[in-house]
C-alpha cells in the first residue's frame, strides 16, 4: 500500500489493539479468576499485571519509534535481536496463538448464542460448527475485499462491544457492597485455591490472555499513515482495556463473592448482572458479547494473515505466503490461516477440550514471541544502540526493558511446565516451512546455536508427545 489513502489512521490502530484485547475474555472474567484466586491474589496479579503489560507496551512503542524500518511487530524484533530461527519462531507462534484464540471465540460465541438458541449447546454441537464454520468464511472473504476496509469495519464493532462494558461498571459500582468484597480476602475459606503466591501464579494465564493483542498496532506498522501512530494506539489501547478489565473483575468480587463467582457458567458478566438488574443484564452482555466476539474474530483474522506476510517478505516464511491478490491482501496466508480455523473447529466436536483450554495453549503460544520482544527492546537500550544522541532516554528504556523482560521470564514460568512442553509440540512442525524459506534462497536452515535451540523444542515436543499418549498431559 503506497498511496496514504490506503494506509491505517490513528483511530483504526487503536481500534486494532482495542479490538483485539477486547474479545471474549473480559466477559467470562470474572468466573476465570474467581476459579483461581481470591481478592487479595486478584488485586496482587493486576498489580503485578499492569507493571509488567505497561511496560511491554511501552518496549512496542520505543521499539516502533527506534527501529522504524522493522515492521511485522513480535517477527521482526525477535529476528532483528536473536536470529532468523526466533524472528521465524515468533512469527510461527504467533500465528499459532491467533488461530487457536479464534477456534476458542468461535466456541464462545455459539455457547453464548445456545443462551438464545439451544441448538448450539455449548459452542461444540454440530449445529454451531455449521454456523461457525459459514461464518468464518464470511469472514474470510470479507477480508479478502481489503485490508483497510475490514479495519473500518473493526472500529465500528469496537465502538459497539465497549457500550454494555461502561453499563456494566455503571450498574456494578452502585451495586457494589464493601462487606461482601472484604468477606474472604485470601481465599482461606477455599483451601484448594492454595497459597496466595500460588493463587497469583493460577491466575496468571487469564490475565496474559486477555492482553494479548497489544502489540497489534505494530504487527501493522507498514500500513500505519504516520509511523509514530504505532506507539501511541499501543498504549492508548492498553490504558484503556486495562482500566475495563480491572473495572469488571474488582467490581464483581463487590457483587458475589469469589465462591460464587467460581461456580457461574460463562459468559460469567451476564450472570453477574442478572444477579443485579435480573433477566435483562443478562441480555444485554450476551448481545454485547456476541458483538465483541465478532469484532474480535475480525482483528486477530487480520492479524493471522499479516503475520505471515510481514515474514514472507523477508524470506523467514516461504515465498507463496507473501502473495497478495488485486486488493493488497495477503491471501495465501489468509487461506492457510483459516484452513487451520476450520480443521479445528472439527476436532471440537470429538475434543474435550474447552474455551478455557483453549485460551491456556493459546496463550502459552504467545509467550515467546513476547519474551524476545522484551529482550530485544533491553538489548537495543543495553547496546546503546540508536541512543547516541540520547543518553537520559537509554537510561530510562533500559529500565522499562528489564521489567519487561523480567515479567516475560515470569509468564512462562507461571504458565508451567505442561503449556511449556504443549507450546514446543506445537512450535517443532513449524521446522518444515523455515527449511523451505531457507531453501528458497539457498542459505544453510540453521546456525551452531539454532541447531541446539531446536534440538531443545524437539526433546520438549517429544516429551510432550509421550504425555499426551500416557494421559498425564492433557489439552
Amino acid at each position: 500500500m503506497s498511496d496514504s489513502s490506503g494506509k491505517l489512521k490513528l483511530g483504526a490502530l487503536v481500534a486494532l489493539v482495542v479490538g483485539s484485547m477486547i474479545g471474549g475474555g473480559i466477559f467470562s472474567l470474572p468466573q476465570n479468576m474467581a476459579a483461581s484466586a481470591g481478592v487479595g491474589a486478584v488485586l496482587i496479579g493486576w498489580a503485578i499485571t499492569a507493571v509488567g503489560m505497561l511496560t511491554l507496551a511501552f518496549v512496542f512503542q520505543t521499539l516502533a519509534n527506534r527501529k522504524p524500518d522493522l515492521d511485522g511487530g513480535v517477527y521482526a524484533y525477535a529476528k532483528a535481536g536473536f536470529g532468523d530461527y526466533m524472528g521465524f519462531s515468533s512469527a510461527w507462534g504467533y500465528w499459532i496463538s491467533a488461530w487457536l484464540g479464534n477456534v476458542g471465540y468461535f466456541v464462545l460465541l455459539f455457547s453464548t448464542l445456545g443462551y438464545f438458541f439451544p441448538i448450539f449447546g455449548e459452542g461444540n454441537t454440530p449445529a454451531a460448527i455449521i454456523g461457525a464454520s459459514i461464518l468464518l468464511w464470511a469472514v474470510h472473504f470479507l477480508v479478502l475485499r481489503g485490508i483497510k476496509e475490514a479495519a473500518f469495519i473493526n472500529l465500528l464493532t469496537t465502538v459497539a462491544k465497549v457500550v454494555p462494558l461502561v453499563l456494566f461498571a455503571l450498574i456494578c459500582l452502585f451495586a457494589f457492597r464493601l462487606d461482601v468484597f472484604t468477606a474472604d480476602i485470601w481465599g482461606q475459606g477455599t483451601p484448594e485455591l492454595g497459597s496466595v503466591m500460588n493463587q497469583v501464579r493460577n491466575m496468571m494465564l487469564v490475565t496474559v490472555w486477555v492482553f494479548i493483542g497489544i502489540e497489534g498496532a505494530s504487527i501493522f506498522s507498514s500500513r500505519a499513515e504516520k509511523r509514530s501512530d504505532v506507539g501511541k494506539a499501543t498504549v492508548i489501547g492498553f490504558i484503556t482495556v486495562l482500566l475495563f478489565l480491572v473495572l469488571v473483575n474488582v467490581l464483581s468480587l463487590g457483587v458475589m463473592t469469589q465462591t460464587e463467582l467460581a461456580k457461574l457458567q460463562n459468559p460469567s458478566m451476564a450472570a453477574v448482572l442478572e444477579h443485579v438488574v435480573g433477566h435483562w443484564g443478562a441480555v444485554l452482555i450476551s448481545v454485547g458479547l456476541i458483538i465483541s466476539l465478532l469484532g474480535a474474530l475480525l482483528s486477530w483474522v487480520l492479524l493471522c494473515a499479516e503475520i505471515m506476510f510481514a515474514a514472507a517478505k523477508d524470506h523467514t516464511m516461504p515465498e507463496f505466503l507473501r502473495r497478495e491478490n488485486a486488493n493488497q491482501v495477503p491471501a495465501n496466508a489468509l487461506w492457510l490461516t483459516n484452513a487451520m480455523v476450520q480443521i479445528f473447529l472439527v476436532i471440537t466436536l470429538f475434543s474435550s477440550s474447552t474455551y478455557l483450554s483453549l485460551i491456556y495453549l493459546a496463550t502459552s503460544m504467545i509467550l515467546v514471541p513476547y519474551l524476545w520482544s522484551a529482550g530485544y527492546g533491553f538489548l537495543l537500550a543495553l547496546r546503546g544502540e540508536t541512543y547516541e544522541q540520547a543518553a537520559g532516554e537509554r537510561n530510562k528504556d533500559l529500565l522499562i526493558g528489564a521489567i519487561a523482560l523480567v515479567y516475560a521470564i515470569w509468564l512462562l514460568y507461571a504458565g508451567g511446565v505442561k503449556y511449556l512442553l504443549l507450546s514446543a509440540l506445537l512450535y517443532a512442525p513449524g521446522v518444515i516451512l523455515f527449511a523451505k524459506a531457507k531453501r528458497e534462497v539457498g542459505q544453510p536452515i540453521f546456525t551452531s546455536v539454532e541447531k541446539l535451540i531446536f534440538a531443545a523444542v524437539v526433546i520438549g515436543a517429544l516429551l510432550a508427545a509421550y504425555g499426551l499418549y500416557d494421559g498425564f498431559l492433557t489439552l
